[in-house]
């Protein structure tokens, strides 16, 4: 397997990114990134899968149409996912959804496989809680829209991690490879990049992904741009490093086999130790780069 996806090697047709667990070879997790033009519209069928449409740029019209009616959302969106928190959409399973733009953008479909037929909803931005965790250099913020216990899905799970440039994310390095009842979770990952921008120089970072003992053995160390995503089937993930300069935002699509949807991760044993030190500092000033937006009344 490739567990590394520069930008343009998972395209297909009008998906900048287009990941399944048949081009994964795994068992529930895809993730689709949607590119419109002005006045665009795609049309999919969810078939066996969950989808929440979340903007990475633009707003845009989702229509689920099903055996039992018709679904309409207004997402507002937003300018990039450096600017705002977005409002979203899930779709269930065994429904014809259409993603239309009257001013064109970027879409990402975030997927699982799944049993249970859940009701399309809207995802106000106003609901989603944004999380700053760690401190010091390995300060960033999460905007957990679909985690577990925030959203409801059957078997999806999603989030938004933001990095400041320098700084250090998913460290410790941790797993969820395994499935341990109360303690650790057996979820697929699969992380999309993008990056801010510095008077034209695009930015990068790196991503790395050591073997855990179980599963494939996975171990990755790649170098990541606008458009990449990493595939996660096993190991320790860990870190996401963002240069100095460039702002690192990445989306974490996960879902798995267990029965209990949740996220329960184990550290690096070697890593672990660093969560102690967190007390001591102060969380990086640069954040959060935004907040939730207030309800309108």
């Amino acid at each position: 397997m490739t567990h590394h996806l520069s930008a343009g090697r998972a395209a297909d047709g009008p998906y900048a990114v287009d990941i399944t667990p048949e081009t994964a070879g795994w068992g529930y997790s895809g993730l689709r990134v949607l590119q419109l033009p002005p006045r665009g519209a795609h049309t999919f069928d969810t078939d066996d899968s969950e989808w929440i449409v979340l903007p990475l740029s633009g707003g845009c019209t989702v229509t689920a149409e099903d055996e039992f009616g018709r679904h309409a959302f207004e997402l507002t969106g937003r300018p990039d996912v450096f600017s705002a928190v977005s409002d979203f959409a899930y779709v269930p399973r065994d429904s014809r959804t259409t993603v239309a733009s009257s001013g064109g953008g970027r879409f990402a479909l975030t997927g699982a496989r799944c049993t249970r037929r859940l009701p399309a909803r809207y995802g106000p931005a106003s609901s989603v809680p944004v999380e700053l965790r760690g401190t010091g250099s390995c300060s960033r913020q999460v905007n957990n829209f679909a985690a577990a216990g925030v959203f409801e899905c059957d078997r999806l799970i999603a989030v938004e991690v933001l990095t400041p440039g320098g700084n250090w994310s998913s460290f410790p390095p941790h797993k969820h490879d395994e499935h341990r009842p109360g303690e650790e979770s057996e979820l697929e990952e699969i992380y999309y990049f993008e990056f801010a921008a510095h008077d034209g120089t695009p930015g990068l970072g790196y991503q790395r992904v050591s073997p855990s003992g179980r599963g494939r053995g996975t171990d990755v160390l790649a170098e990541v741009r606008d458009g990449d995503a990493v595939l996660i089937p096993d190991g320790w993930h860990g870190p996401s490093m963002a240069v100095p300069g460039h702002h690192m935002y990445y989306l974490n699509v996960m879902a798995g086999p267990d029965p209990e949807r949740a996220w329960l991760i184990c550290d690096h044993p070697g890593h672990a130790w660093i969560r102690d030190t967190w007390p001591e500092q102060p969380v990086d000033p640069r954040l959060p780069l935004y907040t939730t937006p207030e309800t309108s009344l």
